[in-house]
């Protein structure tokens, strides 16, 4: 039985870094503009719930049978949905071959396994419903039911016409395991949570005593990154003929954007498209006034210097993954064709995936070395400009109880003017 559960643990181990990474990025954004940070003890319930959900997922869909003539013959048991509510005792029975014992009927029976794992797989949906969404129980019934009828549905359906047919059985009874497994885990979560930290954010006040994070600042900044990639990818393609072309404009398209990004938006603004996603915006090192022209540019100059080549380098792994690696095997092939020893062309082939691999791995090790302080002096380019990142209002949700994780008391509420009020009248 053990081994049936061992290929999809194998599966969501696998998919899990890749999806934590694709994912990182807009976890940052909105918990810096619902909380102005990132608590620490926070990302890593999200990772770990995250890890739950790829596993919960797997489990119900992981092994994908092969597709064969026969395959709809060979699953034709499971073609039909099981409606009756309870059948689940009579499989119990069943399994027990009618002994009343305590081996046939619990301990040895399959049947009753299937039931323990159907209540367990939402146990962990309704502890992160109370304790990190801070919901009550009927957010965690409805939750435990949505996604329980996600999973008999894709199962019920064939991964939504993947296959002709059903390869898993709908069953009812599982509606009602994974929704009474997702209210225990609910309830479950009142105990639990009086052992693990708080989580809570830090309020207004304490925000506005203490500068802007370098992790707030380096989510913004890598939002903008990314931005300036984008339009210079879609620009060289615009403005060129064909890829070959794109590729050659490159550098100056880059330049154009660069400068209109970092230089224009902030002097007109007051801030980049990142940084007002982060809700910040730049402002004098003295005083809170409008920056200088002159100041805006020797920032974003120095800026260039650290980020020009970060994003040259994404550029050039997007152009190549648009157009595929076969396209610069040929070009350095051709050039090299007179003097095979100048590179070893094969390895180009894998030039796209490095890239990138080189360039996630500097930006979440300048987030890890850049987070380890709360506090951080200014940046270099900031003490040369004479700029600083302020922060602007926050936003939260103004609608909806706030669920305390140890007793179901309502919690205060930020409204967008960035004041706490209570929810009860005093």
């Amino acid at each position: 039985m053990t081994s049936a559960y061992l290929l999809p643990m194998k599966t969501a181990a696998a998919l899990f870094p890749l999806l934590a990474l694709m994912l990182f990025l807009p976890t940052a954004v909105v918990l810096y503009r619902r909380h102005g940070a990132m608590p620490q003890w926070r990302v890593l319930s999200l990772l770990g719930f995250l890890y739950y959900a790829i596993t919960a997922l797997c489990m119900t869909l992981v092994p994908l049978p092969t597709r064969t003539a026969d395959m709809c013959k060979r699953f034709a048991a499971v073609a039909h949905p099981q409606w009756t509510p309870g059948n689940t005792f009579g499989d119990i029975w069943k399994e027990a071959h009618h002994k009343v014992t305590l081996n046939a009927l619990v301990l040895h029976n399959p049947a009753v396994s299937g039931a323990v794992l159907n209540l367990a797989l939402l146990l962990p949906l309704g502890v992160f419903v109370r304790y990190h969404l801070r919901r009550g129980v009927t957010a965690a019934i409805v939750a435990g039911f949505g996604a329980s009828l996600f999973f008999e549905v894709t199962q019920g359906t064939g991964l939504w016409g993947a296959y002709p047919c059903p390869y898993r059985l709908f069953d009812v009874d599982d509606l009602i395991l994974n929704t009474a497994g997702a209210l225990l885990g609910w309830y479950m979560a009142g105990p639990l949570a009086r052992l693990l930290p708080a989580g809570e954010a830090p309020d207004d006040a304490t925000l506005a005593r203490r500068p802007v994070t370098a992790g707030r600042r380096s989510t913004a900044l890598l939002v903008d990154l990314i931005g300036v990639s984008a339009v210079t990818v879609l620009g060289a393609l615009v403005t060129a003929g064909d890829v070959y072309s794109a590729f050659r404009s490159v550098p100056r398209v880059m330049v154009a954007v660069f400068a209109v990004w970092f230089v224009v938006l902030p002097w007109l603004t007051r801030t980049t498209p990142g940084k007002r996603l982060l809700l910040l915006k730049l402002a004098p090192t003295e005083g809170d006034g409008r920056p200088a022209l002159w100041r805006i540019a020797v920032r974003a100059a120095l800026l260039a210097v650290v980020t020009l080549p970060l994003m040259a380098t994404l550029v050039t792994a997007s152009m190549i993954l648009l157009n595929g690696p076969s396209w610069v095997v040929r070009r350095v092939r051709d050039a090299t064709a007179a003097d095979p020893r100048m590179i070893q062309w094969q390895l180009i082939e894998y030039f796209p995936q490095v890239l990138l691999f080189v360039f996630v791995a500097v930006v979440l090790g300048g987030y890890v070395l850049t987070t380890r302080r709360r506090k951080t002096n200014l940046w270099a380019h900031e003490r040369a400009s004479g700029l600083r990142t302020v922060a602007l209002t926050r936003t939260r949700a103004t609608t909806g109880p706030d669920v305390d994780p140890h007793g179901g008391r309502d919690q205060p509420h930020t409204h967008l003017t960035g004041r706490v009020t209570p929810r009860h009248p005093t």
